[in-house]
């Protein structure tokens, strides 16, 4: 079984970055695809980013394009999020979610439903 631990979270002013970082144990990165997912109380998960088994496509939410970066090194079992120009909107907690793929290497899914295994999230506040 995958196990995902997020991390990098915290209370950061607007337009500050923070990276948060996803270690996945158990099972080699490579087979999976990633996704990062927000959420705040009352709302669904909102897709933040995802990013294929190989690392050539990536995908992002409307709302971080230009702002997120997603990447990932397979080699240290770990995913990344770049968060820069961060606005009071980007609070929430930040999912990462795993999801394997076995001949798809420039695809990852884009719905929370499709993900397979879930960590536990990292709380982000943005706020003056």
């Amino acid at each position: 079984q995958l196990q995902l631990v997020e991390s990098g979270g915290g209370y950061l002013p607007p337009g500050e970055s923070v990276t948060l970082s996803c270690i996945v144990s158990k099972l080699p990165l490579e087979y999976y695809a990633i996704g990062w997912f927000r959420q705040v109380p009352g709302k669904a998960h909102e897709l933040v980013a995802c990013i294929s088994r190989n690392g050539d496509a990536t995908e992002y939410g409307d709302s971080v394009k230009g702002r997120f970066i997603i990447s990932r090194d397979n080699s240290k079992n770990t995913a990344y999020l770049r968060m820069t120009s961060l606005e009071p909107e980007d609070t929430g907690v930040y999912y990462c979610a795993a999801k394997s793929i076995f001949d798809q290497f420039y695809y990852c899914p884009m719905f929370p439903a499709d993900y397979d295994y879930w960590g536990r999230g990292t709380q982000v506040t943005v706020s003056a």
